[in-house]
């Protein structure tokens, strides 16, 4: 995202006494949430979800008792919902999202639904309501592609090539296209691969760590050495909290934990904390268009005066740990529309793995 040829924006300053947070049930989006409480004790917070398969309220169990939280159901998409808690609040942080790739796969109009034009809504409110609230779009590494060499910085092009990476840059888009056309106080982050508690059990760590707790297969995809960029979602958290407040109207923030791993490293760390064996790694087929390495440039975001606290294996095993001890909030969820999305998109894959060994 780049500003245009007009003057640079400053920080903004307007006090904030509430924000609200679409997407506040999910996994990112719930931990800003307790962060914000935590660390703001003169903020309210008004969260919005949907409830979708991936929204969970055992998320917000932690706040659920606070004077300053508020949850409301409901769908960004839906203006009617969205207008009136837009009016009410100084600053919105969007993380309401369609975000698994391997979903895009299996149904992309879904994520443009979310991804895109409930970003339009939410902008347009934001502007139909005077344009006062400040508005952060929680983007992704992912609309950057995939690079062999050196890392991504924020004037770089975008490139994504999965429907959840192109929904995604099709959001953060539309936002700068508002900060461009109305003046809207609008900023981006670009996060790298985020885990930790509280996160739904189909993306690799979560799924791998549960997987491996029922000693089943881990399905791995290809040759396992796609390489991300792993950040610890308390890091998160902290540099969207910095962005909202310092960043500056027009610009995109990249936020990496600078724990550059392959795939497979995790896999077999995720093992070996658990005392597991390596069998259970299930080589499938990869998937489309599976981008290769993220890497990011961050010092835009390190001026501000960011940098993650976490080490990573420390982070890893904390988040094993917090899986293992507690079963009753992921064994709900690994059940029925869960399965049958697990058979749909895994099951093709271990048929075209076992053909293509065929002699």
């Amino acid at each position: 995202m780049r500003l245009s040829r007009r003057a640079h924006p400053s920080p903004w300053r307007r006090a904030i006494t509430t924000i609200l947070v679409t997407g506040g049930a999910g996994f990112i989006g719930s931990e800003f949430v307790r962060y914000t409480l935590a660390n703001h004790a003169d903020y309210d917070v008004v969260v919005l979800d949907k409830l979708t398969y991936a929204g969970n309220l055992d998320n917000l169990r932690p706040v659920s008792e606070s004077p300053r939280y508020r949850f409301v159901q409901g769908d960004i998409g839906e203006a009617t919902t969205v207008e009136p808690l837009v009016d009410g609040a100084d600053a919105i942080v969007n993380f309401a999202a369609e975000t698994h790739v391997d979903r895009s796969l299996l149904d992309p109009g879904s994520f443009i639904n979310t991804d895109v034009y409930g970003v339009h809504v939410l902008l347009e409110a934001v502007r139909r309501t005077g344009g006062k609230a400040r508005f952060l779009q929680v983007s992704t590494d992912e609309v950057y592609g995939s690079i062999e060499q050196g890392s991504f910085q924020e004037s770089d092009r975008l490139q994504p090539r999965s429907p959840y990476s192109a929904s995604k840059a099709g959001g953060e888009l539309m936002a700068q296209a508002y900060f461009e056309t109305y003046r809207l106080h609008v900023v981006s982050t670009r996060g790298s691969n985020t885990f930790g508690p509280y996160q739904y059990p189909e993306k690799i760590i979560p799924l791998f760590v549960t997987n491996a707790l029922d000693n089943l297969p881990l399905p791995l995809y290809g040759d396992g050495l796609n390489v991300r960029d792993w950040l610890y979602v308390g890091d998160h958290c902290s540099a969207i909290d910095l962005v909202l407040h310092e960043g500056r109207a027009g610009e995109a923030y990249n936020v990496g934990g600078g724990n550059e791993r392959t795939n497979l490293y995790v896999t077999e760390t995720i093992l070996q904390l658990l005392g597991k064996p390596r069998s259970l790694i299930k080589p499938v087929a990869d998937r489309p268009g599976h981008d290769r390495r993220y890497s990011l440039d961050c010092a835009k975001v390190r001026r501000l005066g960011w940098q993650p606290q976490r080490d990573f294996l420390a982070a890893l095993r904390e988040t094993v740990d917090w899986y293992a001890a507690n079963e009753w909030w992921w064994r709900q969820l690994k059940s029925g529309e869960y399965l049958d999305y697990y058979k749909q998109n895994y099951g093709q894959r271990d048929t075209a793995a076992a053909e293509s060994a065929r002699p």
